[in-house]
């Protein structure tokens, strides 16, 4: 249309044959439309955004939404898991690419994003399709190749991560620091530490210096194979350090079972000042309840309290089985009725720690407080109820349990569950009845139950018995070395010397070694180890020697040699029995620790019936409460009651 003439000041007109043309009205609604649908991607309305992107014609290009606003609703799909707003998505992408000539899944951006989706909310399948979309035409960057390669990583399929990752370097020949983590927690999960080594070296010769992503990666792989040297050497170069570093050694150092050099780490990191986050604790507080060390388990539960943050479930659930395992259920129950959500998870671990200290009550009346809330057991309530019952000797009790799990419950019993019950009646010494059982299983027997019933003949003293159980036991399980033990000592309570001669000839042919009798306790911020006749000095010294007379002349002691399953002298006998390391750890106590201080110690074997009944001595005589803990049970002296003010 025309525009009028322009009056100027000077009173002449002056005509102009200006044409205006009409404004781009389908750019601008384009980009309100992206504008609208960022906005709301931004906030979260994720309900609202997909009604925008699904209202959209799919023939219309010019009212699609761009690769930018797609990300952009994908990315606050994938914090949130949103997975079915991701699939809608993705859906309306095929539906522009088959009506209209626009392909934003060729866009690398939106094609990662989706991957990540799919792969975070389990759907590998889906992830794969995706990366695939587009054949071997589309060139596809390392950044959409990394994308995949963890999602295979995050859903546990470490060996698809690696084949993409050697795929990659035929591809790429030089990679990113992307590549390389996720390459090397393929390694990690795999325990692959030759080809973990060969990534390790490509990060050596890459251009870019390595991120602290790679360094806490390659520490974790180096730490979990055993390879300490070498995870301290990444450790000690890395430029900075951040709680991510100090997690993965000491992850890495738990799972190959350094535990006191996982504790030392822990006091290096604090006193360093780096912090903490809930994985750290989660994975020291178990380390504390298997050395017994409830001081530094106290002082990690006070940096709890301190700290502004509110500590998750799984903390809050390890710090009750660190209390548990340490012999204080009074603060296991303190933190459990402090805990504002108690779903399943925290009901378990406190009747566990009740069952496992013999605190049989108290466990039941838990789990009555489970029912009435409104909680179903699973099998690892009943798993723990049954350990107690056969512990306690709740033979009957046991039995009931049992019925009720499969019947009121049902709750299908698994072989942990057989082999608990099999246990407590062959305690209870009703062997028939415990044969009866295995034979009538719906599955195989196992070691585990097999195990129970070898151990019930030796508590029993049925010879011929356990030479059939453990000739099963020694075809499942030919390596075991405890089979081997167990049946020696049957062999030798019967006085039966050349057999069990005979059995260890076989255990020395074979290369077997039995786990020496080794126990450890916590004084003055360290762990002190003492192995089954051994620490010659301390218990050769004078101070040792006074209180040792001093016990034995109060308590009027005599050792029970019967315990020491040896064809050798009475004086022999009794200078083992005597020798037997938590008997040593207790004297260290005795001697290092203030008068009244509780005593905690950990031994990785049984405790024999006379070590047994000689802690129980010297606790009475000592006044002090102890509690030792073994490889199947928790045992306090004097029995538990409410000794807060000691712990």
């Amino acid at each position: 249309m025309g525009i009028p003439a322009i009056f100027l000041s000077t009173n002449q007109t002056v005509s102009t044959n200006i044409t205006a043309t009409p404004a781009p009205t389908k750019p601008l609604k384009h980009r309100l439309h992206n504008s609208t649908l960022k906005s709301l991607s931004k906030s979260g309305k994720l309900d609202e955004a997909l009604r925008l992107i699904e209202s959209s014609p799919s023939k219309s290009p010019a009212t699609a939404p761009d690769a930018e606003a797609c990300a952009l609703f994908l990315h606050s799909c994938i914090s949130r898991k949103a997975l079915e707003h991701g699939q809608r998505l993705y859906l309306q992408l095929l539906l522009y690419r088959a009506r209209s000539n626009q392909d934003l899944l060729s866009n690398p951006r939106l094609k990662s994003k989706l991957i990540t989706l799919f792969s975070v909310c389990g759907r590998v399948d889906e992830a794969r399709r995706v990366f695939e979309d587009g054949g071997e035409d589309l060139d596809l960057p390392e950044s959409v190749w990394v994308a995949m390669g963890i999602g295979y990583s995050r859903n546990g399929y470490p060996k698809e991560a690696l084949f993409l990752y050697y795929e990659m370097v035929s591809r790429f020949g030089q990679l990113d620091n992307f590549a390389f983590s996720m390459a090397l927690k393929a390694c990690s999960d795999l325990g692959d530490l030759r080809t973990g080594r060969a990534v390790h070296a490509q990060v050596v010769k890459a251009t870019e210096d390595p991120d602290q992503v790679v360094n806490n990666a390659l520490v974790r792989l180096y730490s979990e194979d055993g390879c300490f040297e070498e995870a301290i050497r990444v450790f000690d170069e890395m430029p900075q350090r951040n709680v991510v570093s100090w997690n993965s050694l000491i992850g890495g150092l738990v799972k190959k079972d350094g535990v006191f050099e996982a504790m030392e780490a822990f006091r290096i990191m604090q006193g360093k000042g780096m912090g903490f986050s809930w994985v750290t604790l989660t994975t020291i507080l178990p380390v504390c309840a298997r050395v017994t060390a409830l001081v530094s388990g106290k002082e990690i539960h006070a940096v709890m309290v301190k700290s502004n943050a509110k500590p998750d479930a799984p903390v809050l659930n390890s710090l009750m089985d660190m209390y548990a395992k340490c012999g204080a259920m009074d603060y296991c129950r303190r933190v459990f009725d402090g805990m504002q959500s108690k779903d399943l998870s925290p009901r378990n671990t406190l009747i566990t720690g009740y069952a496992i200290n013999g605190l049989m009550t108290e466990a039941m009346e838990s789990f009555q407080e489970m029912i009435c809330s409104g909680f179903s057991p699973d099998g690892i309530t009943f798993l723990a109820l049954l350990s107690g019952c056969s512990h306690a000797g709740l033979t009957d009790e046991a039995c009931r349990l049992f019925e009720r799990m499969k019947i009121e419950y049902a709750v299908s019993p698994t072989v942990e569950h057989y082999a608990c019950l099999v246990d407590v009646l062959g305690r209870a010494g009703r062997i028939e009845e415990a044969l009866g059982i295995v034979k009538n299983m719906h599955f195989k027997p196992t070691g585990s139950i097999w195990g129970s019933l070898l151990n019930s003949c030796r508590i029993h003293g049925l010879v011929p018995l356990g030479e059939a159980v453990a000739k099963q036991l020694f075809e499942l399980e030919p390596d075991n070395v405890g089979n081997y033990v167990m049946l020696s000592n049957i062999y030798a309570s019967a006085g039966m010397w050349e057999s069990v001669r005979t059995v260890r000839e076989v255990i020395e042919k074979m290369g077997m070694k039995k786990e020496a009798g080794c126990s450890w306790l916590h004084v003055k911020s360290k762990i002190h180890t003492f192995v089954a006749g051994g620490s010659n000095e301390f218990r050769n010294s004078a101070e040792y020697k006074k209180v040792w007379k001093r016990l034995m002349e109060e308590a009027g002691y005599v050792p029970d040699t019967g315990v020491v399953l040896h064809d050798v002298s009475e004086e022999t006998r009794a200078m083992w029995v005597c020798g037997h390391s938590e008997r040593i750890a207790t004297m260290f106590a005795l001697i290092n620790t203030g008068s009244g201080m509780p005593i905690r110690i950990t031994k990785n074997l049984r405790v024999c019936s006379d070590c047994h009944s000689w802690v129980k001595i010297v606790s009475k005589v000592t006044g002090r409460v102890i509690v030792l803990r073994d490889t199947k049970r928790y045992k306090s002296f004097p029995p538990f009651q409410r000794w807060d003010v000691l712990l």
